[in-house]
């Protein structure tokens, strides 16, 4: 299966979806977004295939959002796509593509929607130590 995760590996979530993926034993294409941006056109494909808004696949925290005065609401998607390609790091994580479907995987667990449900067998525990799968494989609710 072609999967890609867009990903930081500073961020928690990015890793354990990246775990999660490999845990499925998916070898993903592996984009470290914050040097190697998405370009526009992607960004806007991830974005509605992910049935996020652009606000909604922003991210806040961390970054230079409020300096930027983005979190002014009169702002046009353009304006905001403009400024997550201007500074990758206000584009949320981790965006994981699959054949699947396409999620912002936030929290890690949300990559399950886009992954074979039948490729697990067995239990996932995130770095913190909350368990996402049981010993068989299936999600824990």
């Amino acid at each position: 299966m072609d999967v890609t995760i867009y990903h930081n590996p500073k961020c928690g979530t990015s890793r354990n979806t990246l775990a999660l993926i490999r845990h499925a034993g998916i070898e993903p294409t592996v984009v470290d977004y914050l040097t190697t941006p998405p370009g526009r056109d992607e960004l806007v494909r991830m974005i509605r295939d992910a049935g996020l808004t652009v606000r909604q696949a922003i991210r806040d925290k961390g970054t230079p959002y409020a300096e930027l005065g983005l979190d002014d609401p009169t702002l046009s998607d353009d304006a905001l796509l403009t400024a997550m390609l201007e500074h990758p790091v206000l584009i949320n994580r981790p965006f994981v593509v699959t054949p699947l479907g396409t999620r912002l995987a936030r929290p890690s667990e949300a990559v399950l929607d886009v992954l074979p449900a039948d490729a697990f067998t067995s239990a996932f525990v995130k770095e913190d130590g909350e368990k996402v799968l049981d010993e068989e494989g299936r999600r824990i609710v």
